[in-house]
């Protein structure tokens, strides 16, 4: 793509860019939700190259400023957002059956301030310390957990969409 980049538009190489890259970046990356970074590594270099490739900027530059222009979302904070739209699914009930055994409302046992809240997960117990906790089921629920009470509880999935991309955004850039 590099190599016939001067004869594209500036709005033809971002469509080239989401369909051929950013959609493989996407495909199934929830399943890396905990992941070490050293494995996510690879494929933030990926968005970085394709960032650089969008704005023609040189191999030497640094990318937070561009993918901030391209208004992008760095790869775990892209895992995160496709996780947390997994959750908004569950809860809304719009998610499929085998996606909502998974997760679990939480409901206090006794009469808590949270207890208002039914717009949260339990957090599931696991039994191995080293690899349970980045198991789907406890990753999830746990991104969700720390999403602010005002991005839970959206009223609809486009405007949730905006609420939550625009928390990462500013969490991860400001």
């Amino acid at each position: 793509m590099s190599s016939i980049r001067h004869y594209l538009t500036l709005d033809a190489t971002k469509t080239l860019v989401s369909t051929y890259i950013l959609s493989r970046l996407d495909y199934c990356n929830s399943l890396l939700i905990g992941c070490p970074q050293t494995l996510l590594k690879p494929l933030q270099q990926v968005q970085n190259s394709a960032a650089k490739l969008i704005c023609k900027a040189k191999r030497s530059t640094h990318c937070t400023p561009l993918l901030q222009e391209l208004h992008w979302l760095p790869i775990e904070q892209r895992i995160k957002y496709k996780a947390a739209c997994l959750c908004y699914h569950v809860i809304t009930g719009t998610a499929p059956r085998y996606l909502s055994e998974i997760f679990e409302i939480y409901t206090p046992s006794r009469s808590l301030r949270s207890a208002a809240d039914d717009r949260m997960f339990r957090v599931p117990k696991y039994k191995r310390k080293k690899h349970g906790g980045r198991a789907f089921s406890s990753s999830a629920v746990q991104t969700w957990n720390l999403l602010p009470h005002h991005v839970r509880h959206s009223p609809s999935l486009p405007s949730f969409k905006v609420k939550l991309k625009t928390f990462l955004f500013q969490q991860h850039f400001f």
